[in-house]
């Protein structure tokens, strides 16, 4: 097994967009996987769980013999034939485990037998995701602009229409405010940091990002990049009440019915959709008080009624004190207790897209 080839753990393999066989057991390809994987296991989690057994109890060897006996027969020629399978659909797919070691050994031997060779990645999964969280320490310390403003100023749509945007929010799989969960589940912690690696891979000068709180829903931006952040230059977008509550309306209640309906379809999307706005609000409970949480539930609960009968404008009714009463004061509130905040640009959506790739530019100059 030592002659079969290695691949350093280079990051142009994701720049590239290599399809990754990830031979971990699902349960650590759930904790976090390689950009562009796939989970072809050698061992399911069963499996797994009886070997690390073995080898705690009685060392390495016998958890080898262990595994041979538990991966034989029809189970060891299934998962070849996955292999063997996701090869020929991406001849170029390189294999890794957690450090590159015996797992994805095993899984080069046993391919090569069944007549393809194919490289495995020194280090594996643990080499690869180093160098991923080295290029996201390496962005900090190149220059880095945050675009803040009320929420409704389309900040995100903003960060995606320039080159060198990092969507931070996109990454997370979350809009970053209590109504920003998404329909479909969040990354882990480790695959959020993967995403902003990968995503950086692009991007080898100044970065421009949204203003964010450390947490975006369940994930967490690297504190060397938070910090980074709250040093940054800011730009400020200010769009009147009518355009913000166009935007809000568009984010929160078609985007979000669009992809509840493709998931799930008609009905059910429909139910999930309600359950989830109306879970947001409740759970602003503290912060609106019990008052105008209920009014502001009376009214969504209208235009849950009105939306099914095709007027989706009705949500305006809830969705314009929510903003005015909840949104607006919160930040106003964080601009007065962070006076030091250095705004190179405060003006309408399109300025602030200019000012930023002004800024870009300038940065970049030589």
């Amino acid at each position: 097994m030592s002659e079969l080839p290695l691949v350093e753990p280079d990051l142009a393999l994701l720049s590239e967009g290599r399809v990754l066989i990830d031979v971990r057991a699902p349960v650590e390809f759930a904790q976090g996987a390689l950009p562009g994987a796939i989970n072809l296991p050698l061992m399911d989690d069963e499996e797994r769980r009886l070997v690390g057994i073995e080898y705690k109890q009685r060392g390495q060897q016998a958890a080898i013999e262990l595994g041979q006996r538990l991966v034989s027969g029809g189970i060891k020629a299934a998962r070849v034939r996955a292999w063997i399978q996701a090869l020929e659909a991406h001849p170029d797919a390189i294999v890794y485990c957690f450090r590159g070691g015996l797992r994805s050994q095993i899984a080069q031997q046993w391919i090569s037998e069944a007549g393809i060779t194919r490289p495995r990645i020194r280090g594996g999964w643990k080499a690869m995701r180093q160098a991923l969280c080295a290029r996201i320490d390496a962005a900090a310390e190149r220059p880095l602009l945050v675009v803040g403003g009320l929420t409704g100023c389309a900040k995100t749509a903003l960060i995606q229409a320039l080159d060198n945007g990092l969507d931070l929010e996109g990454c997370a799989r979350h809009k970053g405010s209590a109504f920003g969960r998404h329909p479909l589940p969040a990354p882990s912690q480790i695959d959020f940091e993967h995403a902003m690696g990968r995503r950086l891979l692009a991007l080898p000068g100044p970065v421009v990002v949204e203003d964010e709180s450390r947490h975006i829903g369940t994930a967490n931006l690297p504190l060397t990049f938070w910090r980074a952040m709250e040093q940054a230059p800011r730009l400020r977008v200010e769009m009147p009440l009518d355009w913000r509550l166009a935007q809000i309306h568009k984010d929160y209640i078609d985007d979000l019915w669009e992809v509840y309906r493709q998931q799930c379809g008609e009905w059910l999307g429909w139910a999930l959709m309600r359950k989830q706005l109306s879970g947001s609000l409740a759970r602003l409970r503290k912060r609106l008080g019990r008052a105008r949480l209920d009014r502001l539930q009376r009214l969504q609960q209208l235009a849950f009624r009105e939306h099914a009968r095709g007027n989706r404008q009705a949500h305006e009714a809830w969705l314009a004190p929510l903003l005015t009463e909840y949104y607006d004061p919160m930040y106003r509130y964080q601009l007065e207790k962070h006076p030091e905040q250095r705004f190179l640009h405060v003006g309408d959506w399109e300025s602030c897209l200019a000012a930023a790739r002004e800024w870009s530019a300038a940065q970049a100059a030589p």
